[in-house]
């Protein structure tokens, strides 16, 4: 065997034992978390965190107030029913309703049987009930539930509204304590309610209202209107309640249902879904259809994002 036939078969020999000393190393290259988790798919219905409070729901909500919850009403509550569970049936996990709402009273029927676990149920409390926690617990008895995963005090105006409503906001924190409720929080009807509502340690939870469009968005008019408002100052809001590790819902994303073009409806999602800053979307929906696009075009926004 000459000399070159030597030093040809020690390079293969070299070579297969490199080769299985890096499979075997704990120093060998695989994938890392980050890379790893970079390469799942990002849907609609995925579980995401609500801020620090550490519960889950899914991306994509739907909502049962649409013009006070009118718009759902109309359908008859066994349409109604059938939409819920619909929206379960494509993974939609969080539900999003209010005493105010004419479907409040359907809730506990349209979630019966459903594996309560898996369910992020948020409701809204109106006004200053002079019983805070019989105002609660006529959700949890409406809902048919143990407890609810997020109960918000409902459309806030005034920038004092954190001294005006202490008496309610204990009476929500008493309800934690009994665990009655899982997270508090609000949702606010202008600049300054939203600035306070950032600003206090005792909020956990905002539904805020975000479309590119600003239509339906919060200004410094503690009207109800459809005036159209600049939106930066309302997501500058928005990164500070991140910020501070509170839970962040976008809503009004189909501008009040006004934005019939689909052009404008994929802009305003796209522009909530690309927003760091927002754990989760509510849609208000009356048909399955609606869903089916809600979900399209939050995966596709997911995914090129």
């Amino acid at each position: 065997m000459n000399h070159h036939e030597l030093d040809r078969r020690q390079f293969i020999r070299n070579s297969a034992a490199l080769a299985g000393t890096a499979m075997l190393s704990p120093w060998a290259f695989v994938p890392s978390r980050a890379a790893a988790a970079e390469a799942v798919k990002r849907t609609a219905i995925d579980q995401v965190v609500l801020g620090k409070t550490g519960i889950k729901l899914s991306r994509l909500g739907i909502g049962t107030g649409s013009n006070g919850g009118r718009d759902q009403a109309v359908l008859g509550k066994e349409a109604f029913i059938k939409l819920v569970r619909y929206a379960y049936d494509q993974g939609i996990t969080y539900l999003d309703a209010a005493q105010q709402y004419a479907t409040f009273n359907w809730i506990g029927e349209a979630i019966k049987g459903l594996p309560r676990e898996k369910l992020f149920l948020q409701s809204k409390v109106p006004g200053q009930p002079a019983d805070v926690l019989a105002a609660i617990d006529k959700h949890r008895k409406t809902f048919n539930t143990d407890y609810i995963d997020s109960l918000l005090i409902h459309c806030m105006t005034a920038g004092n509204w954190t001294d005006q409503w202490k008496r309610a906001m204990e009476g929500f924190n008493e309800a934690k304590d009994r665990k009655w409720i899982r997270a508090k929080g609000v949702s606010c009807h202008s600049l300054p309610a939203l600035r306070a509502g950032a600003a206090s340690d005792w909020t956990e939870v905002h539904l805020v209202r975000v479309n590119p469009q600003g239509r339906f968005t919060d200004g410094m008019t503690t009207t109800w209107d459809d005036s159209t408002h600049d939106i930066t100052p309302v997501m500058q809001q928005i990164r500070i309640m991140h910020e501070k590790g509170h839970g962040v819902i976008g809503m009004k994303l189909i501008g009040n249902g006004l934005f019939k073009d689909p052009a404008q409806r994929e802009k305003s999602i796209r522009y909530a879904i690309a927003c760091k800053d927002i754990d989760a979307v509510v849609i208000g929906v009356t048909s399955t259809q609606q869903i089916d696009e809600a979900i399209e075009r939050i995966n596709r926004a997911l995914a090129e994002t």
